[in-house]
């Protein structure tokens, strides 16, 4: 009787193992890989799913978006230019079945050939196409790694270039590159604005040629500009010729107006 009790909780125990064995929870972003006897046998959707003890082993196969960071990587440029770039990975899978059965380890494998096509990538472009055009190799890092990783179930959804990292030399020449395009932009439109004030000044010019009052009501303007620093004494040059041939016509007309009034002395007298 005793042997009898003993048997029948060890069978009750074993039981409620071999239960919890064969219960599985897939998660609502999983899918279950099922393989009984070392052979595909399903894929379990989200859910209570149960399984075969011992005979069923299941895998599960998280579906979203990973992110992966690549590591910097030494790289030489085109224009044999050393320089470390660094850069970020984001995938997902898009078939449970080949993420396990085509490769041991999804996200170790796209690390390494991402690392490898970056490397790639960018020593097939010049230091200032890798500085401008990072968008298109991003495009292109992508659209290569989808090609490879297509076969292991994966799809690479989008590839970032994170840093560049420049030695210290190539900062310095970028620096006075920079610096000389900054000061020939100045220059240029400094010749500009002395090309348009040129310009400006010949049309005054013209302007106060035709109106000769205009020159004497900008001679006084200035003088009150000049008025408002309380200069004590200012020296302002004047048209000299014109200055004489005023005096001139000043005299001459003082003369003539003296004969007027001597001859018409002498005539009431």
């Amino acid at each position: 009787m005793v042997w009898f009790w003993v048997t029948l909780v060890i069978v009750v125990i074993l039981a409620i193992v071999l239960f919890f064995m064969s219960v599985k929870i897939v998660k609502q972003y999983e899918r279950g890989v099922v393989l009984r006897f070392g052979r595909l046998h399903s894929v379990r959707d989200p859910g209570i799913r149960f399984i075969i003890p011992i005979v069923d082993v299941m895998t599960k196969v998280s579906l979203r978006i990973v992110t992966v960071p690549i590591q910097s990587q030494g790289i030489i440029t085109r224009d044999n230019v050393s320089v470390g770039v660094s850069a970020v990975a984001y995938y997902r899978i898009v078939d449970p079945v080949k993420s396990v059965i085509a490769i041991e380890n999804v996200r170790s494998a796209i690390d390494q050939i991402a690392q490898t096509t970056l490397r790639k990538v960018v020593g097939q472009h010049h230091l200032d196409e890798t500085l401008a055009e990072t968008a298109k190799l991003n495009i292109n890092i992508r659209e290569i790694l989808d090609v490879v990783t297509v076969e292991w179930g994966a799809q690479v959804t989008l590839v970032e270039l994170k840093d560049i990292l420049l030695p210290d030399s190539m900062k310095r020449a970028m620096a006075r590159q920079a610096e000389a395009e900054r000061e020939k932009r100045a220059k240029i439109i400094a010749a500009e604005g002395e090309a348009l004030a040129a310009a400006k000044l010949g049309v005054a010019s013209d302007t106060m040629m035709s109106h000769p009052l205009a020159l004497q009501l900008r001679t006084l303007q200035t003088l009150v500009e000049v008025g408002v620093d309380k200069n004590t004494l200012v020296v302002f040059p004047a048209p000299l010729m014109h200055s004489i041939s005023e005096v001139t016509n000043f005299i001459d007309r003082e003369a003539a107006t003296a004969q007027v009034r001597g001859g018409a002395g002498l005539a009431g007298s």
